[in-house]
């Protein structure tokens, strides 16, 4: 973070020293003893802290010049306090975009910092890493989406913004005015009239260890530019946001190749089994968690159908996700027709391989042809059946978490759906998403599934969405959370 401190320290320093000169100045001059400058008694002024986003900050570029009656030491406080005053500024905005851990908030918020530090009211941002890896994201700032395509629509070599993102060599950024027609781009002239701005003003997004990240503009409604006072200070928050930027990028990055790894190691597709229909939902947490299903054909036409949750997060819960599923798919092919036996041999597995975890995990043995299911849990929520006739709960016994008790055991349920009829086996992401407790998110659920309209009920993907949009409304089941979500579906015929 900028040293804020430190910067004011070797300012106040430097004034106390003229002021002190220009005392003893004063002393000698009005024949008085040279002792403590009067301009020390001075009262001090009040400390400004924080900017208002939406007006442009108080200028202090220029100290007025003193008149015959102004003591020179009050023009010395006048400036230190500008200064002070500037430096209190840059270290709250810097302050608030560090508590920012998502990148679209850090894009959001340099682009409401850098307006109110250079006098603007709108403004983008252009995330694209000179290395290529990305993410490439764009930001606006009082733009809609439609004005920012048509900014898009403007040739980059014609935008000093554009510049940057290109690494031309005259790529510094600066201000670009719309009134002057010299070398002046027909496009940008007409994306600027549309818009309703008349200049623009573009500083590089560069880190000292992530190179070029991107570059930031903010539009003026007037024919203006930003003085010397606000480039500075613009140029030394965008300097720490640059770097502040380059680490959520590396983040963003390592969270993109665990959600990359979970998603291998779930099943590329489902298995076609006769009388049987299949559906599958995932949503990864940001972090990669350890939620994960299965659909695997058994012999002699039967189907294991399987989900579970590795407890934790990161790459070492999406590892230990993988191998309790490759296990588990092993006891299903030996003994798959008995669900309690299959459920303790993983136990065990998981407790030699993995003694510090604990899984939830429910497997259950599908005979399509008699339509009849065996199944049993370890912890896990109990599965719901959908038809025209009923929606509930399948009532499952009570049984411990894997990996929490010394022998795990818990008996079988049998089940025999209707023709017609869906089975729905999810994690309690899908509940925890809701932000609600526990007893209303399964209502939630129940409510969803019964509200399933009947034109859709044949098709197991359209019930895994409806059941999506309605428990998860407003996006939540895209939405970042350290929930992962995964839902089966099995309809039979």
């Amino acid at each position: 973070m900028l040293d804020i401190p430190s910067l004011v320290r070797v300012h106040v320093d430097a004034l106390i020293a003229a002021q002190n000169d220009m005392g003893v100045c004063d002393a000698i001059a009005q024949n008085r003893p040279v002792g403590k400058p009067a301009a020390m008694s001075i009262p001090h002024l009040p400390k400004v802290a924080g900017i208002d986003p939406a007006v442009p900050p108080p200028a202090h570029t220029h100290a007025p010049l003193p008149s015959p009656a102004t003591p020179p030491g009050a023009v010395l406080q006048d400036r230190l306090a500008g200064w002070v005053s500037d430096l209190t500024t840059l270290h709250e905005l810097t302050e608030r975009l560090a508590r920012t851990t998502v990148l679209d908030e850090a894009l959001d918020e340099l682009l409401k910092a850098g307006a109110a530090l250079v006098g603007a009211r709108r403004g983008l941002v252009v995330l694209e890493p000179s290395d290529g890896l990305g993410p490439t994201v764009t930001n606006g700032l009082g733009l809609a989406h439609a004005d920012l395509g048509h900014i898009e629509t403007v040739p980059r070599s014609a935008t000093a913004y554009g510049r940057i993102l290109d690494g031309l060599p005259d790529a510094d950024g600066g201000c670009d005015l719309m009134a002057d027609p010299d070398g002046l781009d027909p496009r940008h002239r007409e994306v600027a009239a549309r818009l309703g701005y008349a200049a623009s003003y573009a500083l590089p997004l560069a880190a000292e260890t992530g190179g070029r990240l991107g570059a930031a503009v903010w539009l003026y409604d007037e024919s203006a530019e930003p003085v010397e006072r606000q480039r500075h200070l613009a140029g030394l928050y965008i300097r720490y946001a640059a770097e502040h930027l380059a680490r959520l990028i590396e983040l963003e990055r390592a969270r993109t190749h665990v959600a990359t790894v979970a998603e291998e190691l779930l099943p590329s597709r489902l298995p076609r089994v006769a009388r049987v229909q299949l559906a599958a939902r995932h949503r990864t947490g940001p972090r990669g968690g350890g939620d994960w299903y299965d659909a695997l054909p058994l012999p002699e036409g039967a189907l294991g159908l399987a989900v579970g949750s590795v407890t934790g997060a990161g790459p070492s819960a999406v590892a230990a996700m993988g191998r309790l599923r490759a296990s588990l798919r092993a006891y299903a092919v030996m003994e798959g027709e008995d669900p309690v036996a299959v459920l303790s041999d993983l136990e065990l597995l998981l407790r030699l391989t993995e003694p510090a975890r604990s899984a939830t995990a429910l497997f259950a043995y599908c005979e399509p042809a008699r339509r009849k299911i065996v199944l049993a849990g370890a912890g896990h929520a109990p599965p719901l059946v959908v038809g025209d006739r009923r929606t509930e709960f399948v009532e499952t016994s009570l049984s411990a978490p894997l990996g929490m008790l010394a022998c795990w055991e818990a008996p079988s349920v049998e089940l025999s759906p209707d023709p017609g009829e869906t089975v729905l086996l999810y994690t309690d992401g899908l509940l925890h998403r809701t932000g609600e407790p526990m007893d209303r998110a399964f209502a939630r659920l129940h409510a969803a599934a019964a509200s399933v309209p009947k034109a859709v009920r044949d098709d197991p993907d359209a019930v895994l969405d409806h059941v999506l949009r309605t428990v998860l409304p407003d996006g939540l089941d895209e939405a970042d959370s350290a929930e992962d979500v995964v839902m089966l579906a099995a309809r039979f015929a």
